[in-house]
């Protein structure tokens, strides 16, 4: 039922990401996940195909797409693989980062190579003791003549390690939000290094490490905005979610889909007293719920992407209620897919057990679901009060 209404270039689009996945994704999602194999060549030829830069702009090598097109892309993405495409939803943040609050020598210089994935991207927010807190940081930025000398730990890093650019946070300024600043740093700088890959309930295709920094020295001339980007930094980081929160979500959703498309599939096959699977009522029951859920999911993603394109007062809202609603959704999806193959659900080559381990963590990437609830909560209060805080 995905899709119905969709024609021209939307639907051109969409059948690219699928085609993508299909082929170069889905054959080989558990291997990659059982060899822990993280695939950069897939997601370079997917840069190759204007999905690394989707909502960058086109002048620097960007696809120049909306959010509305990024998120069906990731869920056809994620159809193929969520991991997969949720390494390639975190890049495209970082690309657009850079794209909107880079000067215009920073964009020439990075965003044509992210774009294309030439270069890989990582985003470096969270600390070991600033999780949900994200504006009580303490990676610090010390001025130092054209240089700002880096020093803190990242926590949760995707790509750590692996990716060539790390789109950091760090404190330049005093106390709370507004003291943060925004760096592009350099895998190769001295004073980088990696904590050991994370070993992790799911995920396993795509590394995750911490990003430590002693005395990383920066050039000035690539804090994010030049000069004028000091203390913008927490603003940055938070617009850039905003825009994740629908990917990650997208990529629940396509996660989901795939299950429940195999479900679909194995109740018809499979038979039991005499009877298919699928004939039986409660079976139906379930399978329905199943539905309901996909659709309601797409239909609220697709319109807070579309709040997010068009600027509309209630995006942030709307972006957390969609982050919070669609993955939620969408994991108990692929938990009942799991339980509908019974015994079978749970083992690797099936395929469902492996969505289900990747799909639990996008509850708590780009913001826990349950901040998402505090985001969604304090609007609406600030809704009936008349905009007070």
């Amino acid at each position: 039922m995905p899709y119905p209404n969709l024609s021209g270039d939307d639907l051109a689009i969409v059948e690219m990401a699928r085609d993508f996945a299909r082929k170069r994704l889905a054959p080989n999602s558990l291997e990659w996940d059982a060899t822990k194999h993280f695939p950069i060549a897939e997601m370079q030829e997917a840069g190759s195909l204007g999905m690394a830069g989707i909502y960058t702009r086109e002048d620097v090598g960007g696809s120049g797409l909306r959010r509305l097109d990024g998120v069906r892309i990731f869920e056809e993405l994620a159809k193929g693989d969520p991991v997969t495409a949720a390494f390639m939803s975190i890049h495209n943040m970082c690309t657009w980062m850079v794209d909107t609050y880079g000067t215009e020598d920073q964009r020439k210089e990075w965003v044509p190579g992210l774009a294309s994935m030439e270069l890989m991207a990582s985003y470096c927010l969270t600390e070991p003791g600033a999780g949900s807190d994200a504006a009580a940081l303490s990676t610090k930025a010390e001025r130092d003549g054209d240089t700002y000398v880096l020093t803190g730990t990242k926590q949760f890093i995707s790509g750590g390690g692996a990716s060539d650019v790390y789109v950091v946070m760090a404190r330049t300024g005093g106390a709370g939000p507004k003291g943060i600043s925004t760096f592009i740093v350099e895998k190769g700088s001295e004073g980088l290094s990696f904590g050991p890959a994370e070993l992790k309930m799911g995920w396993h295709s795509q590394p995750t490490a911490q990003v430590i920094m002693d005395r990383v020295r920066v050039p000035a001339a690539r804090m994010l905005g030049g000069e004028d980007g000091a203390g913008t930094g927490f603003g940055i980081a938070m617009n850039g979610l905003n825009g994740g929160r629908l990917n990650i979500a997208a990529c629940s959703m396509g996660g989901a889909q795939a299950a429940y498309d195999l479900a679909l599939r194995y109740m018809s096959e499979r038979e039991a007293f005499g009877r298919r699977l699928i004939d039986e009522p409660t079976i139906r029951f379930t399978l329905a719920d199943m539905a309901i859920g996909l659709e309601a999911s797409r239909l609220l993603l697709w319109r807070a992407a579309t709040a997010l394109d068009e600027g509309d007062p209630d995006k942030v809202e709307l972006c957390a209620m969609a982050k919070r609603f669609v993955t939620e959704t969408c994991y108990r999806v692929a938990d009942s897919a799991l339980q509908l193959h019974g015994g079978y659900g749970y083992l690797h080559e099936t395929g469902v057990e492996k969505i289900v381990r990747d799909l639990r963590v996008n509850r708590i990437l780009e913001g826990t679901n349950e901040i998402m609830q505090m985001v969604i909560g304090r609007a609406e209060a600030a809704r009936v009060s008349g905009g007070a805080k």
